[in-house]
């Protein structure tokens, strides 16, 4: 497994402070966010996922704890939109140059409006996808937060 991807050549770049951890990926797993945590011995509110969607059509980012789920009204709201859904998995690869199970909200081709859940930020540590599968990247969630340019909502049902 490769330890430099885009998303940890981003975070060098932004000089935000984080470390690698590598676990066990299976492509089965039902809520591939909740095996990352299990496979890691972490609490899933710990262990953030990152999804891709579309409000009023255009693409957002989303990084929500693994146990939660996002309310589309919510996420309407966060972007000041009237709708939004989950973005199509090709589309999404397509627009991150990521395959999904590897998503990471840092490094993506296109960088996109992104929310994070609020709840997440008070954590002092978060991990995040790290730009493949079976990779993630442990970090302060508020340096997360500032290096994106993301903004802080409250996103989960």
């Amino acid at each position: 497994m490769s330890k430099t991807t885009r998303a940890t050549q981003f975070l060098e770049k932004a000089g935000v402070d984080f470390t690698l951890h590598a676990y066990d990926y299976d492509p089965n797993a039902e809520r591939i966010g909740l095996q990352a945590a299990e496979a890691m011995g972490e609490a899933p509110h710990r262990v953030l996922k990152t999804l891709m969607a579309e409000v009023d059509g255009k693409p957002v980012c989303v990084v929500v704890p693994s146990d939660k789920e996002v309310s589309m009204k919510k996420l309407a709201h966060a972007f000041g939109g009237k709708s939004a859904h989950m973005m199509k998995p090709a589309d999404a690869e397509r627009l991150t140059g990521y395959h999904v199970g590897g998503i990471s909200p840092f490094g993506q081709k296109k960088q996109v409006a992104t929310a994070i859940e609020e709840q997440a930020l008070s954590e002092d540590r978060v991990y995040m996808n790290g730009g493949q599968r079976g990779l993630q990247v442990r970090l302060d969630p508020k340096d997360a937060l500032k290096a994106l340019n993301a903004k802080a909502a409250a996103l989960v049902a």
